[in-house]
């Protein structure tokens, strides 16, 4: 064995035998969090918009480019109460290629998802699409930005103002970016963000809405605080999510540190393009020339024609190496259990297929490219 092979050796004994997660929370040095929290033991306000709320909240607005926003308890509360502000009605037009909480989001109001099929090339939902679906029913469109791929917004507004309908972003894999300059959170009517621990920036658990209208504003307010407007004052009937104290701390502290963690994440996903580009069968993302991206995820297709095995082998090799990468988006939430049958997923063929090739790889900023190497590696292995 030469001196190339025992070092190899000793790379995968030092990565092989602890797990690569597919996603590693970014946190800030633990005395800079201790002391971002020391006063909150001086003052006891642990919650209910605290200065740490308020801070948080003016920090992201600055850093995102927004007009308005106000954090809530988590993305998912983002995108419910936000339909709730809105009052929306019937159905919604949506993807089936996102997390859960979009979907249900939608049905938790009472209203009626609309399944658009997407775009193969970037994942976001099709607007070719979207007109005929439209009804005298439907009030809003929920795209979602996937994988930090922006949706095309000028054809969902324009579309959106031509019906007058309501356009509501689930940007959840996007904080931080820019389209053609304009910060992300300032398009459509409201754009809702989660800061759950897994994402770009975290609060440990957390989410906003970025927002123009003063009376949407309002609404989520009331809806995110029992609807009190003093000791005596309760005007509305209203919900409670209302971001900690100590989340929000998590959160002035990360962003201090977010460009940093962005740019620690591009460097493990260009070791991977450098990597997997060339691999016949493997097709990785990629970025839009007018995105100022964030690095959220690092998906590839495995196309089993070419390749010569599918996604589904491709996860349990690396499986066996102790790599846990993710079936992200699987299975589509048109095709859930708790649906019972209700909707059809050959409606929505691009995104039943891609669901189906589709594997998000481990990606965080702390990945070693020693790391990274390791998973192409195995990755290029499986290749028949």
């Amino acid at each position: 064995m030469n001196s190339n092979d025992k070092n190899y050796t000793k790379m995968i004994d030092k990565y092989v035998t602890g797990k690569i997660l597919v996603t590693r929370s970014s946190m800030p040095e633990y005395e800079e969090y201790c002391e971002e929290i020391r006063d909150i033991w001086d003052t006891r306000w642990l919650t209910n918009m605290g200065p740490k709320h308020k801070k948080l909240q003016e920090d992201l607005k600055e850093y995102l480019g927004v007009e308005k926003l106000d954090l809530l308890t988590n993305g998912h509360m983002a995108l419910e109460l936000t339909m709730q502000a809105l009052g929306l009605t019937g159905e919604v037009i949506t993807t089936p290629f996102t997390f859960a909480s979009t979907t249900h989001a939608i049905v938790r109001n009472g209203l009626t998802p609309v399944f658009c099929d997407i775009d193969p090339d970037n994942f976001t939902i099709d607007t070719t699409k979207l007109e005929a679906l439209i009804t005298d029913k439907t009030s809003a469109i929920v795209p979602v930005h996937v994988y930090g791929n922006i949706c095309n917004v000028e054809e969902i507004q324009r579309i959106a103002d031509k019906y007058g309908l309501k356009v509501i972003y689930d940007a959840a894999h996007t904080f931080g970016e820019k389209y053609k300059g304009k910060g992300i959170g300032s398009f459509g009517d409201v754009s809702c963000f989660s800061f759950h621990a897994t994402k770009v920036f975290n609060t440990i658990e957390g989410g906003a809405v970025c927002f123009k209208d003063p009376a949407f504003g309002d609404a989520i307010y009331d809806l995110k605080n029992f609807g009190i407007h003093g000791p005596e004052a309760v005007d509305a009937v209203g919900s409670n999510a209302k971001m900690n104290e100590f989340c929000a701390a998590m959160g002035i502290c990360n962003l201090h540190h977010v460009d940093d963690e962005i740019n620690k994440r591009r460097a493990a996903v260009e070791r991977y393009h450098e990597r997997l580009d060339n691999v016949d069968g493997i097709r990785l993302n990629k970025t839009s020339p007018d995105v100022k991206p964030n690095y959220a995820y690092l998906p590839v297709i495995i196309e089993a024609e070419k390749f010569g095995c599918d996604r589904d082998e491709v996860y349990n090799v690396l499986a066996s190496h102790n790599i846990y990468a993710r079936k992200y988006f699987y299975p589509l939430t048109n095709t859930f259990d708790c649906f019972n049958g209700k909707f059809d997923p050959n409606l929505t063929p691009n995104a039943l297929k891609i669901s189906l090739s589709v594997l998000t790889l481990p990606l965080y900023a702390d990945l070693e490219p020693e790391q990274v190497d390791l998973i192409c590696d195995i990755i290029i292995s499986c290749k028949k």
